[in-house]
C-alpha cells in the first residue's frame, strides 16, 4: 500500500443535505473498489474561497458546486474551460498537482449524453429545438443543443429579459418567443426541453398547451423529482419519445470521477436505482 492520501472529492452548497451526488460517486467508488471518499460540505459564500484553496491541501482531488456558488467559482477557479465561460457557471473542479483549481461545466454533456443514451435515434439537426426557460440550466442546455447541430431554438420564458440576454449571448439561432406564446412554439418542434422547476414536487405544474407537439417529437424534462412529470406524463400520451431528468444527473458527474479517481464509470440501471432509493 503506497502511502499517498486517499483521494478526497464532495459537493459544495448551501444548503447540501439533499444532494444526491454522495450517493452517486459513493456507488461508483465502491463499484470499481477505488480507494476514496465524497461528502456534502455546506459552505457558506464568505468562506467559500478559503474552504476551496485549503480543500486541495488535505488530500482533495476535486469537488463539485452546486446552488448557490456556481458563478462564483468561475471568479475563484486559476483555470476556466471554454464550456463553462460560454454557461457562465461551472459545476466540477479539479485541484491540480500544480496547486491551481480548474472549473469546468459538465452540464451540457449531462444532458446530451442522457439523450443519446436514453434514445438512441435522436437526431438533433432534423428540425428546431424548443427550451422553456432562461436560467443557469437552461444556459448549458443551449450550449449543448448548438454544440450538436440543432437548426434553431425556440426560447421562452416567463420574463422575456432574460431569454433575450440569452439570445444575446448565443447568438441568431436563438429566437425568443413570449411565454404567452409557448403553446404554438412547440409546433413542428424536433426536441422539447422544460429547463425551468416547473412541475418540480411543491411547484405549480408547467402548464403549456401540448397540443401542438409532434408524436416524432423527443420530450425532456430536467426535473426527476417526479421522475414522471406531468410534462413527460402528457408528451408520452401523445406517443413521443420521452427522457426523464435523472439521467442527466448522473452523466453530469461522469467528467468529474474520471479525473478525480483515474476511472471512468459507467452510467446504467443499478446505479440510478442507488441514487432514487
Amino acid at each position: 500500500m503506497s502511502m499517498d492520501k486517499i483521494p478526497l472529492a464532495g459537493v459544495i452548497g448551501s444548503p447540501v443535505a439533499h444532494s444526491r451526488s454522495p450517493r452517486l460517486h459513493g456507488h461508483w467508488l465502491r463499484k470499481y473498489g477505488l480507494p476514496g471518499h465524497y461528502i456534502p460540505m455546506d459552505v457558506p459564500a464568505d468562506r467559500l474561497e478559503e474552504t476551496l484553496r485549503l480543500l486541495p491541501q488535505i488530500g482533495f482531488v476535486g469537488v463539485n458546486i452546486t446552488i448557490p456558488h456556481k458563478e462564483r467559482v468561475m471568479e475563484i477557479a486559476d483555470l476556466v474551460s471554454d464550456r463553462a465561460t460560454l454557461i457562465g457557471a461551472a459545476n466540477t473542479l479539479i485541484f491540480r498537482r500544480d496547486g491551481k483549481i480548474h472549473a469546468d461545466n459538465t452540464d451540457g454533456f449531462g444532458f446530451i449524453e442522457n439523450l443519446r443514451q436514453s434514445a438512441p435515434n435522436w437526431q438533433p439537426e432534423s428540425g428546431p429545438a424548443v427550451v422553456f426557460g432562461a436560467g443557469g440550466a437552461a444556459r448549458a442546455v443551449v450550449a449543448s443543443l448548438l454544440e450538436v447541430g440543432v437548426p434553431e431554438i425556440r426560447l421562452t420564458n416567463r420574463t422575456r429579459l432574460r431569454a433575450e440576454t440569452l439570445r444575446e449571448d448565443f447568438g441568431n439561432r436563438i429566437k425568443v418567443v413570449d411565454w404567452v406564446q409557448a403553446g404554438n412554439a412547440v409546433e413542428g418542434a424536433a426536441t422539447v426541453v422544460n429547463s425551468t422547476s416547473l412541475g418540480m414536487t411543491g411547484k405549480v405544474e408547467l402548464r403549456v398547451p401540448l397540443d401542438g407537439l409532434s408524436r416524432r417529437a423527443l420530450v425532456t424534462d430536467l426535473v426527476y423529482t417526479p421522475l414522471q412529470t406531468r410534462l413527460l406524463r402528457v408528451a408520452a400520451e401523445m406517443g413521443c419519445t420521452c427522457v426523464d431528468g435523472l439521467g442527466m444527473l448522473l452523466h453530469q458527474a461522469v467528467p468529474g470521477f474520471e479525473r478525480w479517481f483515474g476511472q471512468r464509470p459507467e452510467v446504467d440501471e443499478a446505479l440510478r436505482a442507488v441514487v432514487l432509493e
